[in-house]
């Protein structure tokens, strides 16, 4: 397959589809996507981000190796919406090493304190917030916080629902 054209072909669910099964659990096939995802053009980057991202629903562990470089991709001052919410989106479903765990929670709390931010992304680092107070009960106490904060200004159901859900489990 001729990744790059293929990624080019058309922005669909049937699409990211495809290229999620061609990669499948094959690590060099998910190289050459994350090569594609990290250095090429916006467009290739914004849908190869969807794409990556139903990869990590099926296939977790093989995407750990690759949480650094998607966080500082996340990071950079330019980083389309598509990146950050396909990047915090995965993240709910890997299992963020060690190692990285603290540049996850500084992204993630940085997402969900900026009010320019949309609220898809800011709901997805909720609950990558959530996921990482179990092993870091210290931050349960601002999570807490940040989004009681938050549910007085939010008008949007989504953020609503998640917010809730999310005090609940964490009292």
């Amino acid at each position: 397959m001729n990744l790059k054209a293929q990624i080019l072909k058309e922005n669909s669910r049937a699409n990211n589809e495809l290229v999620k099964n061609w990669v499948g659990d094959d690590v060099g096939r998910l190289e050459q996507l994350m090569q594609l995802f990290l250095n090429d053009e916006y467009r290739v980057v914004q849908r190869a981000a969807g794409m990556i991202s139903l990869i990590a629903e099926d296939h977790p562990v093989m995407i750990q190796a690759w949480l650094r470089p998607m966080i500082e991709k996340v990071n950079q001052a330019n980083a389309p919406v598509a990146v950050k919410r396909n990047v915090v989106r995965l993240m709910q479903f890997v299992e963020i090493p060690a190692y990285i765990q603290g540049e996850a929670m500084n992204l993630c709390f940085r997402l969900l304190t900026d009010p320019k931010e949309t609220v898809a992304v800011q709901c997805f680092s909720m609950t990558v917030l959530f996921n990482l107070s179990k092993t870091y009960p210290e931050i349960s106490r601002e999570l807490k916080m940040i989004i009681e904060g938050h549910m007085q200004h939010q008008v949007t159901a989504g953020f609503l629902a998640r917010a809730k859900k999310i005090l609940a489990c964490l009292k």
